[in-house]
């Protein structure tokens, strides 16, 4: 969604600002697991094309859904509440035709957002299946078959069926919670030395640095009771980290923002998290963002 994009992006790019993540370059869809996804316009295909179904009949209905939008819309913009009525749909329904790549969105609210339709990406639906999965590898390896698989919203044999395809490009490797594959090409990066972690960091619920699934938060967050306050059963809060590792949660209500640490932190780590509070880029907020430490301090 567009404020948790415009933190994510700020976590990782000098300069953002509150309207960056609306840059012509990128564009929001329903990606994998029909989440809302902000992702480069150049790769609507691989997080679109790539959760297509492989039956003839999940296929079928993404694409006579996404003809039918087509159709309804004719090159211009509804709510997608407004469409889904006039297709005599549930709305939430839309998000099968998303697979298609022919279906972009603005993402206002649950109700409001908009949605149009645009030409379909002319690249092979298996291509862009591969290629999801070595973007997964190369962001949250190592990974497994079916880490890859929770994540994109596929089967587990749809999942193995791409490992096995980039079987010649993956190296094995052992983690503290199994075996598991890199690509190989990353293997440079897993043997070089960590550089210089940033001071504080503050990741949104859903960042992709935390859309870890299963046993693989372990990796993250070894601690069991800290993992339950990061990764919630409901609306999860966002992730603190503090010199490249997770150290607590956030919450913000408008201009209150409410850091909970998990460790008394150092005069100068306080100092660098409200410095990235005070920086942090959020649309549609005016006025200066109070910090609310809740730490028993």
């Amino acid at each position: 969604m567009p404020r948790a994009a415009a933190a994510s992006i700020h976590a990782r790019v000098e300069g953002a600002e509150p309207s960056t993540w609306e840059d012509p370059s990128l564009v929001q869809i329903w990606g994998p697991r029909f989440s809302v996804f902000v992702v480069p316009g150049c790769d609507l295909a691989v997080f679109t094309l790539g959760t297509m179904p492989d039956d003839a009949k999940g296929r079928k209905r993404a694409e006579d859904l996404a003809a039918r939008l087509g159709a309804l819309l004719g090159g211009t913009r509804m709510t997608y509440a407004e469409a889904g009525r006039a297709l005599g749909v549930n709305p939430n329904s839309l998000r099968y035709a998303a697979a298609t790549g022919t279906v972009l969105i603005r993402w206002d609210g649950a109700r409001s957002s908009t949605v149009w339709t645009g030409p379909a990406p002319e690249v092979d639906p298996r291509d862009a299946r591969l290629e999801l999965a070595r973007r997964y590898l190369h962001i949250y390896g190592p990974a497994t078959p079916g880490s890859f698989g929770r994540w994109a919203g596929l089967g587990l044999r749809h999942a193995v069926a791409a490992f096995d395809s980039l079987r010649g490009s993956l190296t094995p490797v052992r983690t503290p919670v199994g075996e598991a594959s890199i690509l190989t090409r990353d293997e440079a990066i897993f043997r070089a030395a960590p550089r210089p972690a940033a001071p504080a960091r503050l990741l949104p619920s859903g960042d992709a640095y935390l859309l870890l699934q299963g046993i693989d938060r372990e990796l993250l967050v070894p601690d069991a009771e800290r993992r339950g306050a990061l990764w919630t059963p409901r609306v999860w809060p966002g992730g603190l980290l503090v010199e490249g590792e997770i150290a607590g949660t956030w919450r913000r209500a408008d201009t209150a923002m409410t850091v909970q640490p998990w460790r008394q932190l150092s005069h100068t780590e306080r100092d660098a998290v409200a410095a990235e509070v005070e920086s942090l880029p959020i649309p549609g907020i005016s006025g200066r963002i109070v910090l609310r430490w809740d730490d028993g301090s």
